[in-house]
């Protein structure tokens, strides 16, 4: 199911707008077609040949509210839900809406790159409560002293969570998340969870919906999710905001509304219908080949290239690479990499905080465009230490 190559170049796809030759591993969509269930249920639409204006029906919240219920033992009322064409429209609708031009968004570099250009775009200013790295575990944890002095500054006002975290490929806990929680309740900053990557989870800890916290502290929180990591549904456009404060939850409408971005396209709620309903067992599936794909990248690591290490844990299919015994300037080697292999990989630097000694690798493809793209890696690193 999963080691079948497709061939994506020429398809409009952003990944694959590449050279002949080159190996496309940065961008978060998958290499992988989706569930079965989902293209039959959109063909089935397809099929019948209109495509005029829809509206959200009931059903797909009742979708959303059981796949987490089933998946993640917590199950959120529908009433708390809205409809968004994606988590970041989202996101950039509530900014608008809930803060005022030069507050301050908090954020924990390094971050999702798009988390930064929203806020500026928005008039808005990023105060980053960077998370403390440890080179010798090649691990992050949260500093919540820095966290809360910057939570405590008055311009700030609200709070961008990515949980789990990307790009470091990791879920926070329970008792972290209740942390952070309690920390924005008591200087008055929203929180917004971005749980996009919370169905791609491997182990201990596992994924806790934000929305799963007691009563007064989801009240001040609000939360997106979306099947477009999990399935591969990105260019669908199809998220759910998660509000459980009614008053918030009228907020977050009106943002929503007045950004016409509460709207779904004609394969929208089809395709996430289907996804949460029938897609259980192709998940499980995914997350095994994604297992055996993290394993391979870690052998690889440990002994073709010790002088890259793995600072990624337990989330999502993105590998975090710390390469500060390589070179210290991430854009300037993935330029290298892809002109001397083909080998394109996001550059650490884009994300903030230390991202700058890092890369990120997109292990979600079949296993020999895996390998493919390990040994591209192996050689370039290997090539550039050697010159340098």
């Amino acid at each position: 199911m999963f080691d079948k190559i497709i061939n994506r170049r020429g398809s409009n796809a952003i990944k694959w707008q590449v050279q002949p030759g080159e190996l496309p591993m940065w961008i978060a969509d998958m290499d992988f077609a989706t569930a079965p269930a989902v293209v039959a249920a959109m063909q089935a639409k397809i099929n019948s040949g209109v495509f005029g204006y829809e509206e959200v029906p009931a059903a797909y919240f009742t979708a959303v509210a059981d796949w987490y219920g089933a998946r993640h033992q917590k199950r959120p009322d529908p009433a708390w839900m809205s409809f968004a064409s994606g988590v970041m429209p989202a996101i950039g609708a509530m900014i608008r809406q809930l803060t005022q031009p030069g507050d301050q968004i908090v954020v924990q570099a390094p971050v999702y790159n798009m988390f930064f250009s929203t806020i500026a775009e928005n008039g808005r200013t990023a105060a980053s409560a960077d998370l403390s790295y440890d080179p010798q575990t090649a691990r992050y944890a949260i500093d919540f002293d820095r966290l809360e002095s910057v939570l405590a500054q008055p311009a700030s006002t609200l709070m961008l969570l990515c949980n789990p975290h990307n790009p470091i490929g990791k879920a926070w806990s329970k008792a972290e998340l209740t942390q952070i929680a309690t920390l924005c309740v008591k200087h008055h900053v929203r929180l917004i969870a971005d749980e996009i990557h919370g169905d791609l989870v491997f182990g201990e800890p596992a994924y806790t919906p934000v929305f799963s916290l007691p009563d007064e502290l989801r009240a001040n929180s609000i939360v997106c999710v979306s099947p477009s990591k999990t399935f591969n549904l990105a260019g669908i456009h199809a998220a759910t905001v998660i509000v459980p404060d009614a008053a918030l939850h009228a907020q977050v409408d009106r943002a929503l509304a007045t950004t016409q971005v509460a709207e779904p396209n004609a394969l929208a709620t089809t395709a996430t219908i289907a996804a949460y309903t029938q897609g259980g067992q192709w998940l499980d599936a995914l997350k095994a080949q994604l297992t055996t794909n993290r394993q391979t990248l870690a052998t690889v690591l440990a002994t073709a290239l010790p002088s890259v290490r793995l600072a990624s844990e337990n989330a999502t299919y993105l590998a975090w690479l710390d390469i500060s015994q390589v070179s210290e300037d991430s854009a300037a080697f993935c330029q290298w990499l892809r002109a001397e292999t083909g080998l394109i990989l996001a550059a650490g630097a884009g994300y903030h905080g230390n991202g700058n000694h890092f890369l990120r690798l997109n292990l979600a493809c079949p296993p020999q465009m895996l390998d493919d793209g390990l040994q591209r890696l192996v050689a370039g690193v290997t090539k550039y230490s050697h010159a340098s």
